[in-house]
């Protein structure tokens, strides 16, 4: 099936691009571009370009490693407590009534990217999941990701 240009329409892209796309958001700018909503000393949050929900967002480590056992104990507090920052924002900003908070190590456990340890969190609502997910293969999200980006962003200052 072709795709019309919509503004309403998120791009993705099924290329695989060369290196890793969260060590490449790192050499940005932050803003709608690259999605980050806030930069630690050693971890950094970003939306997710591809949310199962609005609002979805990642902790990422700065530093390219794939498992929690290959970070120094300061970098995982760190993301911990970003983590914990992020529910924060999202419940002032989303005011959801749930969170998914988690971490898949390796593809065998559903890893996007699998080299570069992140933390997912999701806020949820009762009735989230619909029809579209379980028949369509797609979601259909409110809101464009430069507009939660922005609402998000503000909201961690």
């Amino acid at each position: 099936m072709e795709h019309l240009w919509s503004p309403w329409r998120m791009d993705y892209f099924s290329k695989k691009e060369k290196g890793c796309a969260l060590c490449k958001v790192l050499k940005m700018p932050d803003g709608p571009e690259n999605l980050v909503v806030f930069r630690g000393g050693r971890a950094y949050v970003i939306l997710n370009r591809y949310p199962y929900t609005s609002g979805a967002l990642m902790v990422v480590a700065m530093q390219h490693q794939a498992t929690l056992e290959d970070l120094d104990a300061e970098t995982r507090a760190e993301m911990m407590e970003l983590a914990t920052r992020a529910v924060e924002a999202l419940r002032r900003v989303y005011q959801p009534q749930g969170f998914n908070v988690g971490i898949n190590i390796g593809e065998a456990a559903g890893a996007g990217i699998v080299g570069h340890i992140h933390i997912h969190v999701v806020p949820r609502w009762n009735g989230d999941t619909n029809f579209m997910t379980s028949l369509g293969g797609t979601r259909v999200l409110p809101e464009a990701l430069a507009e939660t980006w922005r609402r998000l962003a503000g909201a961690w200052s």
